[in-house]
């Protein structure tokens, strides 16, 4: 028992301070694409044409990339002759509605907003979800698991995973939302008292990720449910979805109670 104890001792604090400083993200990392448009040659249609999940569409401002469809993988960039896309390592990527997760190169990208009033009372400091898999390969269910381990430590911010829709404040989804689960997420979803909130992780639970084309999904969890929260990626990093999570309920961005620092560089922020 005593060695246990001095192990544990000797690997000290392990949670890592975010919000109040950023974790090292690994140079491999692809966040949020930069688009730029001076780039872009005459009549070339190499990204949108190498896109796997037609995320990438032609404007006279430039190619426009739908993150909600996005895998982010590397195929548009690599396959760009100038580099007019490439994938910074902005971890923050969730919105509030589906339409802001266009990257248009002439529009600011927004954030999502934090809940309004009588939400952000009830949901602020304590936030129960339940978590559903409706057909996806694993991917997002594991960096949403990360969340709850030492070094994330997910419920000191209040949020925390429940067996019962009956003790949820909320579903959380990833996965296409196969024909054979739309009535599992449907009847998850009815269990949950009101009022409640719908997250949607990933590709998948946005607009049906890498299988958009196969009939036995129904397009993501907007098909079913109502969202609140939209986070893209393939699959999201968790430090992804934490930041989505905590903007949700008006923890970045703001000087809230618990005292941590808002991380987007305002001039709340700076005081």
């Amino acid at each position: 028992m005593i060695h246990i104890l001095l192990s544990r001792w000797r690997q000290g604090y392990r949670t890592l301070p975010y919000p109040k400083a950023l974790p090292a993200l690994p140079d491999r990392f692809r966040g949020r694409p930069q688009i730029h448009p001076e780039r872009c040659p005459d009549g070339c249609r190499a990204c949108a044409e190498a896109c796997p999940t037609e995320a990438i569409t032609l404007s006279p401002t430039g190619p426009r990339l739908d993150l909600g469809r996005c895998l982010f993988c590397p195929d548009c960039a690599e396959a760009c002759p100038e580099g007019a896309i490439e994938f910074t390592q902005e971890h923050r990527l969730a919105t509030r509605r589906r339409e802001e997760l266009v990257a248009d190169p002439a529009e600011e990208y927004r954030l999502a907003a934090a809940l309004d009033g009588e939400l952000k009372r009830l949901f602020g400091r304590s936030l129960k979800l339940r978590v559903v898999s409706a057909g996806g390969c694993n991917g997002c269910e594991v960096d949403v698991n990360v969340l709850g381990t030492l070094a994330w430590d997910l419920g000191r911010f209040g949020i925390q995973y429940v067996a019962s829709p009956r003790h949820a404040d909320g579903l959380l989804l990833c996965g296409p939302v196969t024909k054979n689960m739309a009535l599992a997420v449907r009847k998850t979803y009815d269990a949950i008292p009101g009022p409640k909130l719908v997250i949607a992780v990933g590709a998948c639970a946005i607009g049906g990720g890498p299988f958009f084309r196969q009939e036995e999904q129904l397009g993501g969890a907007a098909s079913v449910v109502p969202v609140d929260l939209f986070i893209p990626g393939c699959p999201p990093h968790p430090l992804t979805i934490l930041d989505g999570l905590l903007r949700l309920l008006g923890r970045i961005g703001t000087n809230g109670r618990d005292g941590t620092t808002p991380l987007d560089g305002d001039e709340t922020s700076q005081k």
